[in-house]
């Protein structure tokens, strides 16, 4: 017969009461599980609250963009208002009625009525026969390539260079241009403010 040992706490030890290996491992086992198990509750997202802000940000998303193409439009229409605003508007071109004749070489323009033409403001561009004059007329001018020295009226860059009503000024075709005009040519001489057409007028030279 096996003694029993009385322990400290009143129970008594025997051969029935040696730990079982295995049971122990058994419950060690069960701890470890129902470890992991809490892990995985204190993971698993929940289904009330966490998840509404990033639904909420996300809603809030699509309004930021549209605000910012508002304000990319306004700023926009802004600069374009501003540099519209910086343009000067253009003068309108002088309103004249004109009247071209040539003789002998002799281009003679003649302001009938309407407004007074500034004649460096002008540009003066000839024809003869459809081809254009090898050195166009640079009116106002005293003496210049392609042309006989001493024009009259406003053509002359030494007296009024102003077309007004009633006046005429006129120049003469040298020589040495091309093609010169002969009687029968048929010649046409264009008007500009600066870019802007005044007349476009004809003639049959004499």
């Amino acid at each position: 017969m096996i003694p029993s040992i009385r322990l400290t706490d009143g129970r008594r030890s025997g051969p029935t009461d040696r730990p079982h290996p295995a049971g122990d491992r058994e419950r060690r086992t069960e701890v470890r599980d129902e470890r992991r198990t809490e892990v995985r509750d204190e993971r698993r997202p929940s289904s009330e609250g966490p998840r509404s802000p990033i639904r909420s940000d996300r809603a809030f998303a699509p309004i930021g963009v549209v605000l910012l193409i508002l304000l990319t439009t306004v700023l926009a229409g802004g600069s374009a208002v501003l540099v519209t605003g910086a343009v000067d508007p253009i003068d309108p071109a002088p309103t004249a009625t004109l009247s071209l004749s040539v003789q002998d070489r002799t281009v003679t323009l003649t302001n009938r009525g309407g407004d007074a033409l500034s004649i460096p403001d002008l540009r003066i561009r000839i024809r003869v026969d459809g081809d254009p004059l090898r050195e166009q007329p640079p009116v106002p001018f005293f003496s210049a390539a392609g042309y006989e020295p001493g024009p009259t009226g406003a053509f002359n860059s030494a007296g009024t260079t102003t077309l007004g009503p009633g006046e005429r000024a006129s120049f003469r075709i040298a020589g040495t241009n091309d093609p010169v005009p002969e009687p029968g040519s048929t010649v046409e001489l264009r008007v500009f403010d600066g870019e802007q057409p005044v007349a476009r007028l004809t003639a049959t030279a004499a």
